[in-house]
């Protein structure tokens, strides 16, 4: 399956104009899928998984799926796949593709599964199970203490490194290349295992 992602336009647009663009895939959506199973059944989902997640991985936009398998006890499963925007989870959720992978797996399951969208901070803050939602002022706190050290040396490492190479270091490029690589180690390295760390006093 292809995407109409790409834009030709860029390739003929000013550094000024890209450096004056939203930066692509910042704002990553992830879909959380609670699927509780029939005891006798587990075997039968376990297979089901292993269909589902390289038809999911076709689609436009896809970012990865993880799967959490139950506790000790539990028989509940929890997926979550992210998506690189809202329209490309829609797409997914909204496909005839989708559907007929719910019809299959309905049998195994002991209730309609549970879905919901997060993006941004709203998926980082998200509590675990039972406990209350992180209050307002420590997501702040917890937001603050990753992104002052980040805008601190992320800029003055990128200039170092930039300056022999004169297109790269004129500022709105320099500041794009910059913010990119902030909000790529907020997203994908930093936020998801410092929340976990954080845990104990974020939720207290």
């Amino acid at each position: 399956m292809t995407t109409d992602d790409r834009q030709p336009a860029l390739r003929t647009a000013t550094l000024d104009e890209i450096a004056g663009r939203a930066t692509p895939g910042a704002e990553t959506v992830t879909a959380v899928i609670q699927q509780t199973v029939r005891r006798e059944r587990v075997a039968d989902y376990e297979r089901w998984l292993k269909k589902v997640v390289p038809i999911a991985s076709r689609f436009p936009g896809h970012r990865g799926v993880n799967v959490i398998h139950p506790a000790a006890g539990s028989l509940q499963y929890t997926i979550t796949i992210r998506f690189d925007s809202l329209a490309h989870a829609q797409d997914w959720f909204d496909s005839d593709a989708r559907r007929q992978l719910i019809e299959e797996a309905q049998p195994l399951l002991e209730a309609q599964e549970k879905v919901e969208t997060r993006s941004g901070l709203e998926f980082w803050f998200h509590p675990p199970a039972g406990q209350p939602p992180a209050k307002r002022y420590k997501q702040f706190l917890l937001t603050l203490s990753v992104i002052y050290p980040l805008t601190m040396l992320v800029p003055a490492v990128l200039h170092w490194l930039l300056a022999p190479v004169p297109v790269l270091s004129l500022y709105g490029v320099e500041h794009l290349l910059a913010s990119a690589a902030v909000v790529g180690l907020m997203v994908y390295l930093i936020m998801p295992r410092y929340t976990r760390l954080m845990a104990r006093w974020l939720y207290k």
